[in-house]
């Protein structure tokens, strides 16, 4: 019998934190399931559908992992469901550092009481990766700063394609608003008293 893995989060990005985790559980056991979700608490740079994308394109073109041994999936259900869907008994978390341990710790509590059969592993990454948080690979990307030592190629390349279309449309909504209301005095149907 195969022990399989769930490897749950938003992955955001994905990053070389993320993908050490991955490298590392393939080391315990036989497959890991990169289940991607759309948590409720966050505001996401990149669509669902589009960081499953993301995350093939990263595992299986930049790295070069097998399918048969990572599988990459979306869900929307608790990860003890997605536990028992896929015949797992293993929840794989990282951690970055302390700071991160009591939020751990405390899901893997609430995990544990929802299904008893279930054991989260905590792996942390190589100490080059323990720093990078999906976050801040966003705010560099954001400010255009070199993104190599973070996350694969392909992934560079989304990131910079979603802040080039940002900054393309912040532009547009820029020169509408400033066209409108310098230029014809008026926004909104609500006449603006010129300076």
């Amino acid at each position: 019998m195969k022990n399989i893995a769930i490897y749950p989060g938003t992955f955001d990005p994905i990053t070389f934190g993320h993908i050490d985790v991955i490298k590392k559980s393939l080391k315990i056991v036989d497959k890991v399931i990169v289940g991607i979700s759309d948590g409720n608490q966050k505001n996401f740079l990149f669509s669902l559908d589009e960081r499953i994308e993301i995350v093939k394109r990263a595992l299986y073109k930049d790295l070069k992992f097998k399918k048969n041994k990572v599988d990459v999936i979306k869900f929307n259900t608790l990860t003890t469901d997605l536990c028992k869907k896929y015949k797992s008994n293993i929840i794989l978390r990282g951690l970055r550092a302390v700071s991160d341990f009591e939020y751990e710790f405390q899901l893997a509590g609430m995990n544990r009481k929802l299904n008893n059969q279930v054991e989260t592993i905590f792996l942390m990454s190589d100490v080059e990766n323990q720093i990078i948080s999906s976050r801040f690979v966003k705010e560099i990307a954001q400010h255009n700063g070199d993104l190599k030592k973070f996350t694969t190629k392909s992934t560079i390349k989304s990131l910079k394609e979603v802040y080039e279309l940002i900054f393309k449309y912040y532009n547009y909504f820029i020169f509408f608003f400033l066209n409108k209301f310098y230029i014809y005095g008026e926004f909104n149907d609500f006449k603006i008293k010129r300076w």
